[in-house]
């Protein structure tokens, strides 16, 4: 699979670095005063300072619980998934929709948790129990 790339706003660069750095243990790429890479398992995140950040819209729902869209995030392996969902725990971090398993026993069953990084960006986390039902119906 190819890796992406993704630019996105945020309030300030210390926060970011926080959040991406300290909470998740993503590895810093190149800086400025004005933005920050950020490698997001493999994929490319760059955070560019903003004053006009925009406003959340919870129209998406998942499992009837409404959701920010637009949001991005990374599919995990469980593993993985357990190691941020304890790091964030460990952190004052606001979860849309807690750490829970989805589809339990169906195709496609996976553990997915929605948050909210320090800029109120929000993010998904998903770990399929089976990886090559990603994209299953």
């Amino acid at each position: 699979m190819n890796a992406f790339h993704y630019a996105f706003k945020v309030k300030d660069i210390a926060s970011t670095r926080k959040f991406y750095v300290d909470y998740l243990g993503c590895r810093e790429g190149r800086s400025t005063d004005r933005w920050i890479d950020f490698d997001f398992y493999g994929h490319q995140l760059s955070a560019h300072l903003s004053e006009n950040l925009p406003e959340l819209d919870y129209c998406g729902k998942v499992d009837d619980v409404s959701v920010p869209i637009p949001h991005f995030g990374c599919i995990l392996t469980v593993k993985q998934f357990g190691e941020v969902q304890q790091r964030l725990e460990q952190q004052d971090v606001t979860f849309i929709i807690k750490p829970h398993l989805r589809y339990p026993g169906k195709p496609g069953e996976q553990y997915t948790m929605f948050v909210l990084d320090l800029s109120n960006n929000p993010l998904e986390f998903k770990a399929f129990t089976n990886s090559e039902e990603v994209f299953a119906s």
